[in-house]
C-alpha cells in the first residue's frame, strides 16, 4: 500500500543542509496498523507530509497503492489525497458554522460527488462512529471526543485506502484519548490500514508495529510490543544540526 524507497528530504537553512529524511525505506501493507514515532526534529512530520501527499521527496520514490506520487504536481497530489487518504488531525479541523453532517460531507463535495451520495456516505460514516444522532449538531455542541469522532467519520466517508492519524489524541484528556485509540484499533480490526504519527510511546504501543525515527533515519522497525520499540535515543546522540531540525519542525 505504502512504499518509500531511499527517500531524502533536504532543507537549506543558510549554509546548513538539513536532512529531514535521510535515506528512508519503508513499506506498509494493506490492513496494517503502524505507528511512526519520534521526538521533535526526528523526521516524523516530514514522513507524514510525504506519506500524506502534502510534500514530495528531494530524491527517492514514493508509491501509494502502486501509483508513483513522488514527482506529482500540487493538483495531482490533491486528487490522490482526496481519493486515497483519510486524515485525522489533532485539532479536529471542523468548520464551526457547518453542522456535523455538513462537515463530514465537505471532502466529498470537493470530490464532486452528487448531493444524494454525499449525504448517504456521510450518514453511514457517522453511524459507524456512533454519532448518527448528532447530524444536525454544530461542533461546539459536542465534546472533544465526539468532535474527534466526527473527524474520523470525515476521514472514513471517502472510503480511503489509508487512514493517516496525526497525534489524534493530543487535544483530548487521557480517558477520551483511550476511547479514540480503541476506535482506531477497531477500524484496523475491520480491515482499514492505519498510520499513526506520534511522539508518545504509550500511544504508539497501541499499534501493531512501530517505526521509530531519529535524525531522519529509521532506527527501529518491528513489533510494537518488543522492548526495543520504546527505547528512547540518548541526549548525547543529538546531531550538530539538531537545532535547525527542531526549528523546521521536521
Amino acid at each position: 500500500m505504502i512504499e518509500l524507497r531511499d527517500v531524502y528530504k533536504i532543507y537549506q537553512m543558510g549554509d546548513t543542509a538539513v536532512h529531514a529524511l535521510d535515506g528512508v525505506t519503508l513499506t506498509v501493507d494493506r490492513g496494517e496498523f503502524v505507528a511512526i514515532v519520534g521526538q521533535s526534529g526526528s523526521g516524523k512530520s516530514t514522513a507524514m507530509n510525504i506519506i500524506g501527499c502534502l510534500d514530495v521527496p528531494t530524491s527517492g520514490t514514493y508509491h501509494l497503492g502502486g501509483v508513483d506520487v513522488s514527482t506529482m504536481d500540487d493538483d495531482q497530489q490533491a486528487e490522490i489525497r482526496n481519493r486515497m487518504l483519510g486524515f485525522i488531525f489533532q485539532q479536529y479541523n471542523l468548520i464551526p458554522k457547518l453542522n456535523v453532517l455538513e462537515n463530514v460531507e465537505l471532502p466529498l463535495l470537493y470530490a464532486g460527488l452528487p448531493a444524494s451520495e454525499r449525504k448517504e456516505r456521510a450518514r453511514s460514516a457517522l453511524e459507524r462512529v456512533g454519532l448518527g444522532d448528532k447530524c444536525k449538531n454544530l461542533p461546539a455542541q459536542l465534546s472533544g471526543g465526539q468532535q474527534q469522532r466526527v473527524s474520523i467519520a470525515r476521514a472514513l466517508a471517502g472510503n480511503p485506502s489509508v487512514i493517516l492519524a496525526d497525534e489524534p489524541t493530543g487535544a483530548l484528556d487521557s480517558r477520551t484519548g483511550r476511547d479514540v485509540l480503541n476506535f482506531l484499533q477497531k477500524l484496523n480490526a475491520e480491515g482499514d490500514t492505519v498510520v499513526l504519527i506520534t511522539h508518545d510511546n504509550s500511544i504508539a504501543v497501541r499499534a501493531k508495529r512501530i517505526v521509530r525515527l531519529q535524525d531522519g533515519r529509521i532506527i527501529y522497525d518491528g513489533d510494537a510490543h518488543d522492548p526495543q520499540a520504546v527505547v528512547q535515543p540518548g541526549e548525547d546522540d543529538a546531531p550538530a544540526d539538531a537545532g535547525a531540525r527542531e526549528v523546521l519542525g521536521v
